[in-house]
Formats: C-alpha cells, sequence, structure tokens
C-alpha cells in the first residue's frame, strides 16, 4: 500500500503553486492528493515519499519501452556526448535514418518526414500539408477528438474544457465520433455505419463549399477515453473524403508504435493507406519527438522555407531510433496483443461482477473501461473513475481517466509488460473495484 502525502510533496505543491501556472496544480490529483515522482525504473516509478508504483498510464500513454530503458538510454547518453545539436539548416545522418526508418515501418505510399517537437506541432504540420496540397481550406475533424494545445488545434479538438482562449475557426467541421456506447438506438452495425456515413456527408454538403482540404482522425481516440473506431468505418468513409478533395490524415499519437497489438501503425487494422500520418508520445519513450509522414505529392505541395529549430536534432533521433528498434527487435507489437487479450479477458470478466461498468474497450495495451451510473441510462459517472484511480493509487498501481465525461479509466501499461506484471496489475485493478463497490 502507498502511504499517503506527506511533508516532502505538499513542499514541492507549495513551490509549485508559486510559480507555475495556477491551474497545473489543479491537475495533478491522481487520486485524491497529488504525486510528487523521484525517479522511475522498466515498469516502477517511485515518489518522494519512497512509495513504489507498477507504471500502467506511461506517461499518458509515452514511456512505451519502460522508464530509463538501458538501450534508449545508453543510446541518447552516447550522442548527448558526441552532438547535442546544430539545426536543420545541416545535413544530420540520423534524421535521415530515422526518415528511412518512419517510411519502411508505416502504410504504402508514405515516404517523405518533417520532424518536430509535439503531437500538437506533428497535427499542425499535417493541417498545412493538406491544405497546400489541395488548395482547400475545411478540415473535417470527429467529436470528442482531441489534437493539441496550440489555437489551431484547439479548435480541432472537440471537448469543451480543453478549448481555452475562446478559440474558434470557422473552416473546423465536427462529425459524429464512432462512439457506439453512446448510440441511443438499437441498431446492426451496417445501420449504424450507415448512419455516421450520412452525417458525415451531410456536413460536407451543408457546411462546405462541396471541397475539403482533409479528414482527419485517430484510429482510436485518446483523450476521447480509447473510443474505437469500427472495423469498416476508414474504408466507408475515404471515398467521401476522396470525392470531396480531401487527404486522409490519421493521428497516430497514442495509438503508434504497437500500442494497439499485431501492427506498429494503429490504422493497418482498418486497411486504408493515409495521405498523412502523424506520431509523438511513445515514439521516443518520452523524449520530445513529433513526425509528419506524408506521400511525396503532398510533400513537394510545400514549396516556401519551413523548418523546427528543434525538429529532428540528432539527440533526439537517436532516442527516438532507439526506442523503435527496441519496439521491433523485441515484438513488443505481437507482445502488445498477447497481454492485451490477457487484460481485456479479465476487463470483461470485472465488468460481469459491476452493474457501474457500463462498457469496455480499446485494442492491445490501450483498454478502458466507462463507468455509468448503474440504473440503464448510461448516465456518465466520473466519481466512479476517480475513485479507482485512487484505489488503485493506494495500492500501488496508476492507471489514467479520459472521456468527455471524465467517466472512463484508461489503462496503458508499457509495451513490454511481462506476464507476472500483467497479472499483478489485473489482481490490484480487481482488489480497487471491490474497494469501490
Amino acid at each position: 500500500m502507498a502511504t499517503a502525502t506527506n511533508s516532502k510533496t505538499q513542499a514541492l505543491l507549495a513551490r509549485q503553486e508559486k510559480y507555475l501556472l495556477p491551474i497545473m496544480s489543479k491537475m495533478l490529483l491522481h487520486g485524491s492528493e497529488p504525486i510528487a515522482m523521484s525517479h522511475g525504473k522498466d515498469q516502477w516509478l517511485f515518489d518522494v515519499e519512497g512509495n513504489k508504483y507498477l507504471d500502467f498510464f506511461g506517461g499518458i500513454l509515452t514511456v512505451s519501452v519502460g522508464h530509463a530503458n538501458e538501450e534508449v538510454t545508453n543510446a541518447t547518453i552516447e550522442q548527448l556526448k558526441k552532438l547535442q545539436h546544430t539545426s536543420a539548416l545541416y545535413i544530420n545522418e540520423l534524421t535521415i535514418i530515422m526518415a528511412e526508418k518512419m517510411a519502411e515501418v508505416t502504410p504504402k505510399g508514405l515516404q517523405y518526414s518533417f520532424f518536430t517537437n509535439s503531437g500538437t506541432e506533428a497535427d499542425e504540420t499535417a493541417i498545412m500539408l493538406a491544405r497546400s496540397y489541395t488548395g482547400n481550406t475545411d478540415i473535417i475533424a470527429l467529436r470528442h477528438a482531441y489534437s493539441g494545445r496550440s489555437s489551431a488545434m484547439m479548435t480541432m479538438t472537440a471537448h469543451g474544457p480543453w478549448r481555452l482562449g475562446n478559440v474558434f475557426d470557422g473552416t473546423i467541421k465536427h462529425v459524429k465520433n464512432p462512439y457506439r456506447y453512446r448510440f441511443p438506438l438499437e441498431v446492426s452495425d451496417e445501420e449504424y455505419l450507415d448512419y455516421l456515413v450520412d452525417d458525415l456527408k451531410e456536413m460536407i454538403a451543408t457546411t462546405t463549399t462541396g471541397k475539403i482540404a482533409a479528414f482527419m482522425a485517430e484510429p482510436i481516440q485518446g483523450v476521447g477515453g480509447f473510443v474505437v473506431a469500427p472495423k469498416d468505418y476508414f474504408k466507408r468513409i475515404l471515398p467521401i473524403v476522396k470525392e470531396a478533395g480531401g487527404l486522409l490524415i490519421i493521428d497516430e499519437v497514442q495509438t503508434g508504435w504497437g500500442r494497439t497489438g499485431k501492427h506498429l501503425c494503429g490504422i493497418e487494422h482498418w486497411g486504408v493507406e493515409p495521405d498523412i500520418m502523424t506520431f509523438a508520445k511513445g515514439i521516443a519513450n518520452g523524449a520530445a519527438v513529433g513526425a509528419t509522414v506524408m506521400t511525396p505529392e503532398v510533400a513537394k505541395s510545400i514549396t516556401g522555407p519551413t523548418l523546427s529549430t528543434f525538429g529532428g536534432n540528432p539527440v533526439s533521433m537517436a532516442t527516438a531510433l532507439a526506442t523503435i528498434n527496441y519496439i521491433q527487435e523485441n515484438n513488443l507489437a505481437d507482445n502488445a496483443q498477447s497481454q492485451g487479450e490477457t487484460l481485456r479477458g479479465a476487463m470483461e470478466d470485472m465488468k460481469k461482477q459491476y452493474d457501474f461498468i457500463g462498457d469496455v474497450r480499446g485494442m492491445g495495451l490501450m483498454q478502458a473501461f466507462e463507468f455509468v451510473v448503474p440504473d440503464g441510462s448510461k448516465t456518465p459517472d466520473p466519481s466512479k473513475a476517480s475513485a479507482l484511480v485512487d484505489a488503485a493509487r493506494k495500492r500501488g498501481l496508476l492507471l489514467g481517466k479520459g472521456g468527455l465525461y471524465s467517466n472512463t479509466l484508461r489503462i496503458a501499461p508499457h509495451l513490454n509488460v511481462n506476464t507476472n506484471d500483467m497479472a499483478d496489475g489485473i489482481e490490484i485493478i480487481e482488489a480497487a473495484l471491490k474497494d469501490i463497490a
């Protein structure tokens, strides 16, 4: 059991509240109390009070191969000793090697890369590319999407609480997201897909000139609460997007690098080939790396100067390469699939025991519970999600929350999670559910 927060954490909190943006301190609660981390190793995190935690959220799906992974850390240190930074105005072989790797592991047709520092910048780049290539302006995104914290990407984000500064951009349109659990009618899978397709068609016909720059979506909505698109969703919407002159942009900031199991890229489960893809988070195990990958035709549409001061610098590229190589060499996409099946099976069993678990969803090592008031209304119950995060934390397990209603529990262990750690994590979740029942 983790001990309660004491003077060390409170002292750090007091200093933070004095000098960092105040809202940040209000977002610290991982349960009922804040945590101040001291260090981490592999699957473990340690706070300043000496508590040890099994990490099943990985810095919001960012620490993909464990904390202070030796192979990744050593590659980073060696590059730091050699060359830390020049700029994009000089040729850097590591950046070229990383771009070659991106072309190798992403779907057919994608060849050119542009490296930045975050998912926000990667998504910004994708939008710029789509507008440059098509000559069109309007972008269609999904409701419940999250695209980043810049002004432009907050307009793409369809979560009211995350749209700060009164952002508005009339060229961004939001269609219904494929959130089957929240659909109010009893229909077949095909009828549900028809509904989503019709919504997209009507959106284009009524709110645009009939021409768009792009349709942008996550295969599984991350901040949205691990909402998984139906199997044929992208195959159905792709012809509509193309007919409107748009490109398909797939945001893999959270789903990329084996997270969904079997494939390195989540969209491969849906069997379509995007025009542009974006990555960040798990691509470099916590280092600040964003990547936008595109077809040659799209890449050649950019004729004006553009660069990222820190994007693609030698250290970040060394870290990203080491991370991806580690994932490939250790077959972690396959591990994510097998361990994810174990986790999902246990979660389905838990759902049968507790009527406040309304839905279980996800793929690979990206799984979620949605908590509801157990009266048949599907009314979101964010208090239950908070209570479970708190109960699990007290038992030494870190989990995450999400969803528009803050009622979704997000479970995302590191990709190299082993059988014993998975069993321990499942056992703690079961015990925490009993605690809050």
